[in-house]
């Protein structure tokens, strides 16, 4: 059987000016140098079971760790440092304010913008825009990874990516490559790239962890379960955030093991990939948790399904509003990097909530 594993969601989470008070004042912890949280849900979880052990406060966080076993209170302190310590920049970008990446997909199936930018002009004029926009990375993916998809050939991929990462770096444009295959990431890598997206966690090529570790690029490791062709037949979790979590973690160690430290790391957990819709419901309501491996958090949830279920039905390119909502949702429990479609509507929900946030 699993060892029990035990983790920390922060909760009451503050900013601004609010968070420094209630750090000062003792009642509240410290988040990502930043932020606050004046409560933490504790929950465990061992093979077959899962048991939410309930909130504790900042106030009365020293007399109930006086009843906690050691183990227990060891792994709650180690992911309360991990919670508090400021994240460095991710590939050369503060991460004080969100970033955002833009998708572009040079694909003919991918779920919302597939075929519209086949051409490699029309994706180079879309990327532009985006970076005007507020784009801080352009996000550019050869492989539809969408429910269903069938896999595509490594060198047709390549052929997809290769000319439009060369022609966004030969415009200085910085640009994050979506592939799982190593081939792509070297050309992609070598062309100038400064993250590899990889979705599934740099495990499904085995060249692509040496890959990554021999470049000083930065990586986004995230969760899927399954395959695109099989992720969401009936996908089954004792406690989805537990388990994501626990794979990331291991990602995370094989990275560092390899060579790349934590600095150049991001955990992404993988909303729509291998999951249903309490599935994705559970992991944004515990966001927060995984700043406990001590990376910047990643959310991709930009206009995907379970935004029209969870509203009216609405197809991909009505999905602004939910996809809107999500992001400021992740925002607000300190996802530092979001992944979107639409990103001047986002770089401006963004400013409002942070203005509104600050008082200011």
């Amino acid at each position: 059987m699993a060892p029990l594993q035990t983790y920390v969601t922060p909760r009451a989470i503050l900013t601004g000016s609010a968070a420094k008070e209630a750090i000062e004042s003792g009642w509240a912890w410290p988040l990502l140098g930043n932020m606050a949280y004046a409560a933490m849900d504790v929950s465990m979880r061992e093979e077959g079971t899962y048991k939410r052990l309930g909130a504790i406060i900042r106030a009365a966080y020293e007399k109930d760790a006086r009843h906690m076993p050691a183990q227990m209170r060891a792994a709650i302190e180690a992911q309360m440092a991990a919670l508090a310590a400021p994240r460095a920049a991710f590939a050369g970008i503060d991460l004080k304010r969100p970033v955002i990446i833009g998708v572009l997909n040079v694909t003919p199936d991918s779920f919302s913008d597939g075929g519209r930018y086949t051409n490699a002009d029309e994706a180079v004029a879309h990327a532009a825009r985006m970076i005007e926009a507020g784009a801080d990375l352009i996000d550019v993916g050869g492989e539809s990874t969408r429910p269903g998809a069938k896999p595509v050939d490594e060198q047709e991929e390549l052929a997809r990516v290769s000319p439009v990462v060369g022609a966004l770096r030969s415009r200085s444009i910085p640009v994050s490559v979506d592939t799982r295959r190593a081939l792509v990431m070297r050309d992609a890598l070598a062309a100038g790239a400064a993250v590899v997206n990889d979705i599934t966690a740099l495990t499904f090529d085995p060249r692509a962890l040496d890959t990554v570790a021999q470049s000083q690029a930065s990586v986004i490791l995230m969760h899927m379960q399954g395959t695109p062709q099989t992720m969401q037949d009936k996908p089954t979790y004792v406690w989805a955030p537990g388990e994501v979590y626990d794979f990331l973690a291991a990602r995370v160690t094989a990275c560092v093991g390899a060579g790349i430290p934590k600095a150049r790391l991001a955990v992404d957990p993988g909303i729509g990939f291998g999951k249903d819709d309490q599935h994705n419901a559970q992991l944004m309501d515990h966001l927060g948790m995984f700043h406990g491996l001590g990376c910047a958090v990643a959310l991709g949830a930009s206009r995907k399904g379970f935004i029209g279920r969870m509203s009216k039905g609405e197809g991909a390119g009505e999905r602004l509003p939910g996809s809107l909502a999500a992001a400021l949702d992740g925002v607000s429990k300190g996802a530092q990097i979001l992944r979107v479609h639409d990103v001047a509507e986002t770089r401006q929900a963004l400013a409002v909530a942070g203005r509104l946030a600050a008082g200011t």
